[in-house]
């Protein structure tokens, strides 16, 4: 929410022995016109930094906001899925591990005990949401590598299909292969 403060400019009058301070509101409200327009051309620029981003958050020890450019700098790989009909597509992207390693989750070695009742929530533009217990991405668990792709058959994603999609080779129905990925929430399972 932005909140722009409205200036009320008040001049007293006084009687022919006092001087009117002109100046001074002058000086007040020159200052409030600067300082209006810097917080305008802030707000401005911000909105123009409409940099989709894949959020990281919940029981994490440092959330993250990775961009495609921060990904392209982590491992990459690449999985295939099969689309509705039949055609093999080659995505590639940074493996779910990897992500939830930055963010300080909980794997490997740790994964165990009351830790094995983490859980990751993958949250999609649209409202989709899909689910995963930690060991389903853990490499000492499992060998399927799920990724976050940002790429398709070496192109971007389709529109209305990216910038991000979470894809679990290795499954029957692609259900959890999920378009629009906007934030990865780790929780505890709880009764």
């Amino acid at each position: 929410m932005l909140y722009f403060p409205t200036f009320t400019l008040y001049i007293k009058i006084y009687n022919a022995n006092q001087p009117i301070l002109k100046s001074s509101v002058m000086k007040q409200f020159r200052l409030y016109i600067l300082a209006s327009s810097c917080c305008i051309m802030t707000v401005t620029a911000a909105a123009q930094d409409n940099t989709p981003v894949v959020k990281i958050s919940g029981e994490v020890s440092t959330p993250l906001s990775l961009s495609a450019a921060a990904l392209s700098k982590m491992s990459r790989t690449t999985a295939t899925l099969h689309d509705r009909d039949g055609k093999v597509h080659t995505y590639t992207g940074t493996p779910i591990q990897e992500i939830l390693s930055r963010a300080g989750v909980t794997t490997g070695s740790q994964l165990r005990g009351e830790n094995l009742s983490k859980y990751l929530l993958v949250k999609c533009a649209d409202g989709y949401e899909v689910l995963f217990s930690l060991a389903e991405l853990d490499s000492s668990f499992t060998d399927r590598v799920v990724i976050l792709s940002d790429t398709l058959d070496g192109g971007p994603l389709p529109t209305g299909r990216g910038p991000f999609r979470l894809v679990v080779p290795g499954e029957k129905k692609p259900a959890r292969s999920s378009f629009q990925v906007t934030e990865m929430v780790i929780r505890f399972a709880k009764d």
